[in-house]
């Protein structure tokens, strides 16, 4: 087991490697700069911006200084802002998105595998078909749909809750709702077909006929198995949650990381851009290496597999 995750925790960090040298290229491959925009610059003062943030220095070596700041968790200044680094924003925002994900995380996990279990439960019945009907919704609909349909009817229809903005338990509910659903539909729908399989398999058939209660088969055979599929996506599920969803937060005027990743990219502030993207992907690789070890601890047959190689 201390070989796998050797190769996986190496293999994260050669990806997270290779993100930052995209990101890197990629960013620096866009004709202009960012001070290109700014009208009636003086040659002396445009100069020394160029100085100030590296950019006067040839590509390779700019890729050198970025890395080793890197190292040190500096993802540099601000090439916009004169009041807050790149650290300061996401320190700022990155809690705000991880409340608002965390939140989302928690309804699709309450209610995506219960509505996915009952579906299987029920098949070909209308409960299948209802909570079939809900994960087609949640899947083809974005979630910026979403939180406009629930802004309109639950906000300004209804008055149930606040439009936009940020502060109360209130203010979070709409955004986290349509946040929520498409990890709920999908968790939804994979339940249901893990569970499908799951029921038609030989040692459920074996509990069943000694005599076991079709409860306990259900919850420690069927759901037990059925679940794994979740687990292996999981740490997409989360990263994306954490982070939360850009167009949302912009909608519901919530101050996260989605905002200033949308406000960089409209002021073409490149330091703020790599920084918010390579933060998001070093989120998204540490989940999915915590998944890949936890699924060892979770699934015994994943340790048979290892061992036998």
């Amino acid at each position: 087991m201390a070989k796998y995750i050797i190769k996986r925790v190496a293999i994260s960090l050669i990806t997270i490697w290779a993100i930052i040298t995209i990101t890197f290229i990629l960013m620096h491959s866009v004709p202009g700069n960012p001070f290109r925009s700014e009208s009636k610059m003086p040659p002396g003062v445009y100069e020394n911006l160029l100085k100030k943030y590296g950019l006067d220095k040839p590509l390779h070596e700019q890729y050198v200084i970025y890395l080793k700041r890197l190292l040190k968790g500096d993802f540099g200044e601000s090439m916009k802002s004169r009041v807050e680094t790149v650290n300061d924003m996401i320190k700022r925002g990155f809690p705000v998105s991880a409340y608002l994900g965390l939140q989302a995380l928690i309804i699709a996990l309450c209610f995506g595998p219960a509505l996915g279990a009952m579906a299987a439960l029920n098949q070909n019945r209308w409960p299948d078909y209802l909570s079939m009907i809900i994960a087609i919704l949640g899947i083809s609909v974005p979630s910026f749909i979403l939180g406009t349909v629930f802004i309109q009817f639950l906000a300004r229809n209804i008055s149930w809750l606040p439009i936009a903005g940020w502060g109360t338990f209130k203010h979070t509910i709409l955004p986290s709702l349509a946040l929520a659903m498409m990890p709920l539909a999908y968790i939804a729908r994979l339940m249901r077909s893990s569970m499908l399989e799951v029921l038609g398999q030989d040692y459920i058939k074996t509990a069943k006929s000694k005599g076991i209660s079709k409860g306990a088969v259900i919850l420690k055979h069927a759901v037990r198995n059925a679940i794994l599929p979740i687990i292996s996506v999981l740490g997409t599920l989360v990263s994306n949650l954490l982070v939360g969803s850009f167009v949302v937060e912009k909608i519901f005027g919530i101050p996260g990381l989605g905002m200033a990743f949308v406000s960089s990219i409209s002021n073409r502030d490149y330091t703020l851009i790599m920084g918010t993207t390579i933060f998001y992907a070093i989120i998204l690789i540490l989940m999915l290496l915590f998944v890949d070890i936890a699924y060892i601890f979770v699934d015994p047959r994943i340790k048979l597999t290892e061992g036998g190689r």
